[in-house]
């Protein structure tokens, strides 16, 4: 069986199939551009941070003050959208209509504004003790600048939790364009607040490690508030950008805990939040405890890090996995009926294209990973040694990155199968193995165990739900997914090696210490990389890039 069809004897399944699949493809576009937009954004606030404040204690206590709403905004309701909301909001707005719909979304929004309303007053009250717990390894000076920083971040929880509720029902609706480009948003206001009002903190000049001149910020703590404040009004801009796409919704306020979609929500979700307890309330508390005792910029050098994982990520794992939920969950509902080679077939297209993306994006940027840190950072207050120290752990992270972007959609596929309980069980455990090996190795390698343990946790947790959901399933059903990853492999291999020595000869042509040297490092290395993957593509024979690019060209001829 190829991507492009299904077997010929059955020409209506094969017709069928295909066409889920083309459906499946323009919505994983979709998202994805809107990661792209985002994740650009997301590197363009974080280029501003360097070149204002460098790896230092300001940074530190900023990034402490957001980790606590976020992390609340994991627990209470990040983790209801994809695992609870949407199936459910799907199912009411399919059997029950638009008016049941809106009650239910209208119920939601109710109880999540007023329990987050509560949430926000114990974060102002509480914020010099919360932000001791978190930071236990910074002086009191940091920890007075975090303490306020999170009392200016607290409120933007409640409009977190409004737009979970918003973008859940439009990906109930099968409306992706508005939630696709909310985080594009957000980050769009954190950028344009910190250079609006930057001015207003005092820019210095300094000498870049590149001989350039910069500036930086004259007092780091006060530039912090600003970008605090931007984080703020970029929560409640992402939520707003919702509304459109709830046009003719009749929402208002409503409280009605007998309603019986809202206990099957609490049903999907238990043993969720469960997990993200574990992550969010010991795990991140335990990781930047770890961090801020291994010197200053160390919780900044997992951040900018971080944030480059969140580009293949985003544009691979989190794309075909949003994309194929609401198929996988109605091809869910159908087994009984018409078996279970439709929902097989759209998983195992899921994990083709899942693999034999993220292979080469993970090995690309492991090799190219020195000139495109310093192409991205290395300016204003960033020095080299900040470099070094992204780059080390940004390559400790994307040993699990692969791993990480096949049990995304692992896990959503227990999702389509209303199994909360599995991923969620096997969360805690991979969770533990996490602390486990960070503790042991942390004597050793410092900071970087903190990254070698994720990695560990994502080969653990994928291997995991991998042997479960194929026994559950009775095997993938012949989807070629062991031949594909072996076939992308190695073209990824060759991929790497080739953009290695592409890189090694041109800094020992190239005798410049500029930004166009650090351009022409990553450019010409990249598609040099790129090329090489493409004709060993070709010459392995991956029908996955294939089909996407017909895909692709049936997409531009329809709209020239």
């Amino acid at each position: 069986m190829t991507t492009e069809s299904l077997p010929e004897n059955n020409p209506a399944e094969s017709q069928a199939q295909e066409e889920t699949n083309a459906r499946v493809a323009r919505a994983t576009g979709v998202v994805a551009l809107g990661n792209i937009t985002s994740r650009v954004l997301g590197l363009a606030r974080e280029i501003v941070l360097t070149n204002l404040f460098g790896a230092t204690r300001a940074v530190d206590a900023f990034n402490v003050a957001i980790i606590v709403p976020k992390a609340l905004y994991d627990l209470l309701i990040g983790g209801h959208v994809n695992s609870a909301l949407v199936p459910v909001l799907s199912e009411v707005a399919a059997r029950e209509g638009r008016q049941a719909l809106w009650q239910l979304v209208s119920l939601l929004s109710s109880i999540v504004t007023i329990a987050l309303a509560l949430m926000v007053l114990a974060l102002e009250v509480f914020a010099p003790q919360i932000v001791s717990l978190v930071g236990g390894g910074f002086d009191g000076q940091t920890l007075a600048l975090a303490t306020t920083l999170l009392q200016l971040t607290a409120p933007a929880l409640i409009f977190l939790g409004l737009f979970a509720v918003l973008s859940g029902t439009l990906y109930a609706l099968r409306e992706f364009t508005w939630p696709a480009f909310a985080v594009t948003v957000f980050n769009g206001c954190i950028v344009v607040m910190t250079l609006v009002f930057a001015p207003a903190i005092g820019l210095s000049p300094r000498l870049a490690p590149n001989g350039a001149l910069a500036l930086t910020a004259a007092r780091p703590a006060e530039g912090v508030v600003v970008v605090a404040l931007g984080w703020l009004v970029g929560a409640f801009a992402q939520m707003a950008i919702q509304l459109p796409g709830m046009r003719g919704a009749r929402l208002r306020m409503r409280l009605d805990w007998r309603n019986p979609s809202l206990r099957r929500i609490g049903k999907l979700y238990a043993p969720v939040m469960f997990s993200l307890i574990m992550d969010t309330l010991i795990i991140r508390t335990f990781s930047y405890n770890l961090a801020s005792q291994t010197g200053e910029g160390s919780i900044g050098y997992m951040t900018w890090a971080t944030t480059l994982i969140q580009f293949p990520q985003g544009l691979v794992a989190t794309a075909i996995s949003i994309a194929i939920l609401p198929t996988l969950a109605r091809q869910s509902a159908l087994i009984a009926i018409e078996g279970d080679k439709a929902f097989k077939d759209t998983l195992g297209l899921g994990l083709r294209l899942a693999t034999t993306l993220i292979l080469p994006a993970a090995v690309g940027l492991f090799a190219l990973a020195a000139p495109i840190v310093a192409l991205l950072f290395q300016h204003g207050a960033f020095t080299a040694h900040d470099t070094q120290m992204t780059v080390l752990a940004l390559r400790w992270y994307l040993v699990g990155l692969p791993f990480a972007a096949v049990d995304l959609l692992l896990v959503y596929a227990f999702y389509a199968r209303q199994d909360t309980f599995t991923p969620a069980l096997i969360g805690v455990f991979s969770l533990a193995v996490y602390m486990l090996v960070a503790a042991l190795l942390f004597p050793r390698f410092g900071l970087f165990s903190l990254m070698i343990a994720d990695s560990v946790k994502f080969v653990v947790h994928s291997t995991i739900s991998w042997l479960l959901l194929s026994r559950r399933m009775g095997g993938f059903g012949g989807q070629r997914l062991v031949a594909t990853g072996l076939r992308a492999g190695v073209a990824s291999v060759l991929m790497g090696l080739a953009g290695a020595g592409a890189l090694a000869l041109l800094e020992h042509w190239i005798q410049l210490d500029t930004l166009i040297h650090e351009l022409l490092l990553v450019g010409i290395s990249g598609g040099i990389s790129l090329v090489v993957f493409v004709l060993a593509a070709a010459l392995l024979r991956i029908d996955e890039l294939r089909w996407m690019g017909k895909m692709l060209a049936r997409r531009l001829s329809r709209n020239p």
